[in-house]
């Protein structure tokens, strides 16, 4: 049996696999408390991923009917970019900034200008700095907290950090690394020379993990905290990765050629590489997959985040939100939204904020409202896959995972507005399955090839696909040219 983690924004999920009987036997997850300020910061407390891991696991394993110590590996995905500050103890310095934080878009801005602009970045880095990167987090901190930060003695993502509590080592991997903002994704090392730019008084070999492959193992699960779960002793843990890595492996994206793209708190667009990749829009991130290769995306903030704000407001279940916008036309007869609440990163607009234009005395309605907002974020998501240019050319099917992924509505709207087939797999937590497979392919290296163990267990749900319907993507082309327009008309 393997266990899978995904520690993302909301909550922490942990799945068990059964990879021979290509069955996931039970599954579990328990929220986070999220912590935002008016000026862009949204913070959250690592403990609280420590507790939510311990609830999960527990509930998970006793659904899956299992002895624990059946257990063979483990493996974690985590959301990408957070800044996870020890001092030696290894107990945070601060909480852990997050990937959706904007409070430090100033700080990128400066260290972009430092590394000699968006061409000193790619020559560098191989990807331009973005506002979310860890990079302007820690310039941040080092201006914000100089006492926390000359406490630092590791620094971490929260995937690396939940393999550190779990192992007692400190490790990282080429997949979750690329977003740091000081680590080659070309020759897949740190860069100390673009360190030293952010934190001029840190040593980065004191302070940086060591790197590992994507099918080493990060450790084995410390003694005490085997007993505590009910483990065997020797239980290994997997490299990990960030959770659009991972996602990609639950996916079965191992291979150029596919498309996954995530509904979730964010969404991402994404397909495999087996080169390096340049593209022409600096938005595009050239991240290194946790398989080997590359993995080239782009992130937009404002997905699930943003329509559970507008359903909210209205104080509306899940099922009467998709009844809402299923009632209103397509183009919401007008009504667009600019749904950036936490900023944006794809259009690369850091400080932008919430916008609802169009709005009449005639089209003012909730459905209206619903429709546009669900719209709007998939309007985002079609701007950024047009920015991968030819790795998204030909693409004949796109792989829809999370929470998002389970509507039917949205599934159709994602499938007019990008003219593609669309489906989602069995598994829309896509990133817990993928770390599991992961665990289960670190365990059994080499004699077990990665591919093969997707083969099992990352199906596609058939009864799921949303074939686009000509005159949808007539009537969509027509209201995403009015979404571009107001993003010209209010951000040129």
């Amino acid at each position: 049996m393997y266990i899978g983690v995904d520690c993302g924004t909301q909550s922490t999920k942990v799945v068990v696999v059964d990879v021979d009987g290509a069955r996931i036997l039970g599954e579990a997850s328990r929220p986070h408390v999220l912590s935002e300020g008016g000026n862009g910061r949204r913070e959250q407390d690592p403990a609280d991923w420590l507790t939510a891991f311990r609830g999960a696991f527990l509930e998970a394993v006793d659904r899956a009917g299992i002895d624990a110590r059946a257990i063979r590996a483990i493996g974690v995905s985590g959301q990408q970019h957070g800044l996870v500050a020890l001092d030696a103890r290894g107990e945070p310095v601060y909480p852990a900034k997050l990937w959706c934080d904007t409070e430090t878009a100033t700080h990128n801005a400066a260290l972009v200008e430092r590394l000699g602009g968006e061409a000193g970045c790619l020559d560098r880095l191989g990807l331009v700095l973005q506002t979310g990167y860890t990079a302007s987090k820690l310039a941040w901190l080092r201006e914000a907290h100089p006492a926390a930060y000359r406490r630092i003695a590791t620094l971490l993502l929260p995937h690396d950090y939940l393999n550190f509590w779990l192992t007692g080592e400190r490790g990282s991997e080429a997949g979750d690394a690329s977003g740091t903002g000081y680590f080659d994704t070309r020759t897949q090392r740190w860069r100390e020379d673009v360190f030293a730019e952010i934190a001029p008084e840190l040593d980065p070999a004191r302070v940086l993990p060591r790197l590992i492959e994507a099918h080493e193992p990060a450790g084995t699960v410390r003694s005490e905290l085997a007993r505590e779960l009910g483990l065997a002793d020797g239980v290994l843990v997997s490299s990990g990765g960030g959770d659009n890595m991972l996602g990609a492996i639950g996916t079965g994206n191992t291979r150029p050629g596919l498309v996954t793209l995530s509904l979730g708190t964010s969404g991402t667009v994404c397909a495999y590489s087996d080169v390096p990749v340049i593209a022409d829009s600096a938005m595009v991130a050239n991240f290194c997959a946790s398989h080997g290769g590359w993995l080239p995306l782009i992130c937009t903030m404002n997905v699930t985040s943003a329509t559970t704000r507008i359903r909210e407001l209205f104080d509306l279940d899940l099922a009467t939100f998709g009844e809402r916008i299923a009632s209103a036309p397509i183009g919401a007869e007008g009504v667009t939204v600019l749904p950036f609440f936490n900023g944006e990163r794809v259009p690369a607009l850091p400080q932008a904020t919430g916008s609802v234009l169009g709005l009449t005395s005639v089209n003012t309605s909730q459905a209206n409202l619903c429709r546009a907002v669900v719209e709007s974020a998939t309007f985002g998501l079609r701007y950024g896959l047009e920015l991968l240019g030819d790795l998204a050319e030909g693409v004949r099917e796109i792989r829809v995972i999370g929470g998002g992924a389970k509507s039917p509505v949205w599934r159709q709207m994602v499938a007019d507005i990008t003219g593609t087939s669309v489906i989602r797999p069995r598994v829309t937590d896509a990133a817990a399955l993928g770390a599991a497979l992961q665990a289960a392919w670190c365990e059994r290296y080499p004699d077990a090839p990665l591919e093969d163990l997707c083969s099992r267990l990352a199906h596609l749900d058939e009864d799921s696909r949303a074939e686009p319907d000509a005159h949808h993507v007539t009537a969509y082309h027509e209201a995403y040219g009015r979404y571009r327009q107001a993003l010209a008309d209010h951000y040129a």
